[in-house]
Order: C-alpha cells, then structure tokens, then sequence
C-alpha cells in the first residue's frame, strides 16, 4: 500500500509540472511546430501510386440537417489524379481535413444539379487552385453545366481577383483558377465523358424524374471498375452500367423511416414538411433497391452514400437497413465520410479502410 501511494504521489507531481510547462510560451511554441510540422507531412501520397484504383466517400448525407457528414461526394482516385464525383457541401472540408493533395486535381464530374451536390464546387475550385492545382479545372457534366459553371465562376470572381492581387499572379495565376466547362451529350442512353488510354469514364442516364438531365458515371481503369450512381430510382439503366463492376456507390432512401417520419409531421400539423416527405419518395432508390440492383449487376461490393435520413447512430442504422440482407446477405457497406476502397490492380481484392484513421 505504501509503495502505491508513493507511485501515485509521483504521478501527480509529474502531471503538476507538465500542466505547468504547458504555459510556458517557449513549450507551446514547440507543441506548435510539432503539430504543424506532423500537418504538413501528413498527405497521404501513397493514395496516388498506380497500383490501384481507389475510392473514397467525402460526402455520404443528403440535404437534411445532419452533423459531421458533408453532402453527396465520391472520390475517384486512378492514374497518380484524383477525380470528383460530385461536389456536396463541406465536402471541400473534408479533403482538407484528409490532406488530400490538390496538386493531385484531374476534374469533377457532376451527376445532375441540386444543390447538395454542386454547392461546394466554387470552394473546391478555389481550394484547389490555391493548393496548387496546375491547371484549369475541368468540369464534366451533362447538358446545363455550362450554366453551372458559368453561375459558380460569376459568383467567386471577386473572390479570385482579390487572391491573385494579394498573393501576386506568380503564386495564383488567375489562368489557372479557371472553370472549364465539358458539357457530354447523351447518345442514346450513354456516352464517353473521357477517355485518356487507360482511365475511361461513361456516362449515362438515369431517372431522377422530373429533374433532367441527371447521369451516373463508371469508371474503368485497368481491369478495376467503379460505378457511381447520382440519385435516381432502380431503373434498367444502372443494371446495365455496373455489370461486374468491382464497386457500385449507390444512393439510398429508407421509404420506411421517410413514411414514418411523414405522418409524424402530418400528426403535428406541419405540412409543409409532411408534403415535401411525401414528394421524396418518388425519386429516389431504397436500400433494398440498391441491393437488387448490385445483385442483378453481379457487382462485388455494394456501398449505400446520400442517405435518406442520414442515420445518426447504431440502432438508426438498422434500421435504415431493414430487410437488405434478405436479398444481398454480404457485399453491402452502409456509407460514411472517410469510408475508402483500395482495388488492387491485377487482382479482384477490395481493401477497406477508413481515411479517418490514418
């Protein structure tokens, strides 16, 4: 007993003199440059070596109130770039946060134009030429993104005029903060958005109805495959474009809980939520769709992002994935901001890892 008092005695005369070199400057100064050195060095290049294709979640909500989770955005890693699929709301926080390289910056590539997944594209595209992106930013879409583009450039202008005055035109050259807008028409119900040799990226149609165009994308990259879906409801078309794709990123809406969270408002007397409720569910996917859809594709792994309500603990998530393992029993991942696949080339192995994590 004695020999414990004496240990815990000590203990707290050390935890005395570290709480009172903490408020030495000279100490903090040395903290400081140690965090910010262990920032600096932090970016995780080793995403970027081509020996696989990778995918990382940087936004798994919707535009319901949400903590924590950004809006729709997946990101595309392949060929030593980095590819936006989508631009959700403090999804531009979370590359940072990551410390993604955006000198690493290849494009964004939009799926339709509602604002969770769009709002952020004028930081992103801010950020990334601040960080030293060494181009202009390109930015595929269907029909309508030139206006988007356009809105977006109109909206920072400003902003980047002000950046290039104080950092001067050597550091942030406005030529290279630029937008650039590919508009992809559809042919039929699909079409090559870009093609480099080795990476190729299709787009095509799906039913986000009465809102058009909206797309989902494949990307293909030396044998390794990812398909992402926008939002839309289980149509043939996404069946066709996943085909015995390694990965398919597919949108979810729990019409359970959504239905039940309707006729709470209705109940209360707030209409106007319990008739926007009603209005979602007719253009969206379920879980189970999802499921149906990565099972008729012969998809390998099936991730659930945008979800409809984003479910904010444990029991929420079972219940938002209420009956799915009666029809896909594995291969499904419910979504979340970090989430990251590793598809080795060469190989049919899926990695998971959390991006939170390293």
């Amino acid at each position: 007993m004695r020999n414990l008092l004496k240990l815990i005695g000590v203990l707290i005369s050390l935890l005395v003199v570290a709480v009172g070199l903490v408020n030495v400057p000279a100490v903090q100064d040395k903290l400081l440059d140690r965090a910010v050195t262990r920032q600096l060095l932090n970016s995780p290049t080793d995403l970027f070596e081509d020996d696989a294709m990778r995918v990382v979640i940087c936004g798994s909500a919707a535009p319901m109130p949400v903590r924590e989770r950004a809006s729709a955005c997946v990101m595309v890693i392949a060929g030593g770039k980095f590819y936006m699929v989508d631009t959700g709301n403090r999804s531009t926080n979370n590359l940072g946060l990551w410390a993604i390289p955006f000198s690493r910056t290849g494009g964004v590539f939009l799926t339709h134009f509602h604002s969770d997944h769009i709002g952020d594209l004028g930081e992103f595209n801010m950020m990334t030429w601040a960080q030293g992106r060494p181009a202009p930013l390109n930015v595929y879409g269907p029909q309508g993104v030139t206006e988007v583009v356009e809105g977006f450039a109109k909206a920072y202008g400003q902003d980047s005029g002000y950046r290039t005055a104080h950092h001067g035109p050597i550091l942030l050259n406005p030529a290279r903060g630029k937008m650039i807008p590919r508009e992809i028409l559809l042919e039929g119900d699909s079409a090559i958005a870009m093609d480099d040799g080795d990476l190729k990226v299709t787009m095509f149609s799906v039913n986000h109805a009465p809102i058009h165009p909206a797309v989902g994308y494949r990307f293909d990259y030396k044998g390794r495959s990812v398909v992402i879906s926008g939002d839309t409801i289980k149509v043939d078309n996404m069946i066709k474009y996943s085909q015995d794709a390694d990965l398919l990123v597919h949108e979810a809406l729990a019409m359970h809980i959504v239905q039940q969270m309707q006729a709470t408002a209705g109940g209360l007397g707030n209409e106007r939520i319990e008739s926007i409720l009603s209005d979602i569910q007719d253009y969206h996917a379920s879980p189970a769709d999802a499921a149906v859809v990565a099972n008729e594709a012969n998809v390998k792994e099936l991730v659930l992002y945008h979800l409809v309500p984003t479910p904010p603990n444990s029991i929420a998530e079972k219940v938002f994935m209420r009956g799915v393992s009666d029809i896909r029993a594995s291969g499904v991942t419910l979504g979340y901001d970090g989430l990251t696949y590793t598809l080795p080339l060469n190989s049919t192995a899926i990695i998971q890892e959390d991006m939170n994590n390293r």
